[in-house]
């Protein structure tokens, strides 16, 4: 059976509960840095360059190394190719910083607060995957909670989210994984505690016994 682009109907209401849960729902303000996570989606960079251009922030960093997930469509690093797909799209190279060696999302936090260690920094802007936000933002306050956090990410519908990616079944399964994260990276100090309602839970749970696990982090 091949790859599928289409969420499949039994599972899409449980799929949206945690597409929306992940997403915080801010609003935009002005921030001094803009903090691009690398990952596989190149829309993060597009973002970034987006709310660069209107004027939401001074300064980019693009963090990121590389994942077993990216290292193909990434060679050179989540950053870097993040670097030159915004100067492609018009942002001046003097206004972007990379961090090239961050391997998870704690580390694109320190790595960050590290490469700005000379600058005045109170806010920051993260951009990430739109499932991711949640997790960024507990993992930036635990990290570099001085600091104001606004998050954003693309505003993407899921459907068309499933489509640009090209697979339905690895977008769940990064949902699901990503619901696990929030709770399991609090228990473990990783990330601030983040409020779980009991329907996000439940739809969690029948995700995974469905069979989306493959993105769970393993004991």
């Amino acid at each position: 059976m091949g790859i599928s682009t289409v969420v499949p109907e039994e599972h899409r209401a449980d799929a949206e509960l945690l597409w929306n849960y992940h997403d915080m729902g801010h609003e935009l303000r002005p921030c001094d840095v803009g903090v691009g996570l690398g990952s596989h989606d190149l829309g993060v960079a597009d973002h970034v360059v987006e709310l660069y251009g209107g004027g939401w922030f001074p300064l980019v960093v693009f963090t990121g190394a590389n994942a077993p997930t990216t290292v193909e469509r990434f060679p050179r690093g989540e950053a870097v190719h993040y670097r030159e797909h915004a100067i492609g799209r018009g942002v001046p190279d003097a206004a972007i910083v990379v961090e090239p060696k961050a391997t998870n999302t704690a580390e694109n936090i320190e790595f960050t607060r590290q490469a700005l260690a000379d600058r005045e920094v109170e806010s920051l802007l993260l951009v990430s995957k739109p499932y991711q936000q949640r997790r960024a933002f507990a993992t930036a306050k635990k990290i570099w909670p001085e600091v104001d956090i606004v998050c954003s990410s693309q505003r993407t519908p899921l459907d068309d989210y499933v489509r640009a990616i090209g697979d339905a079944d690895r977008v769940i399964d990064m949902l699901v994984g990503d619901t696990q994260r929030i709770t399991l990276y609090a228990e473990r100090g990783f990330a601030i505690p983040q409020d779980v309602p009991a329907e996000v839970e439940a739809a969690y749970r029948r995700l995974l016994a469905a069979g989306y696990t493959r993105r769970l982090v393993q004991d």
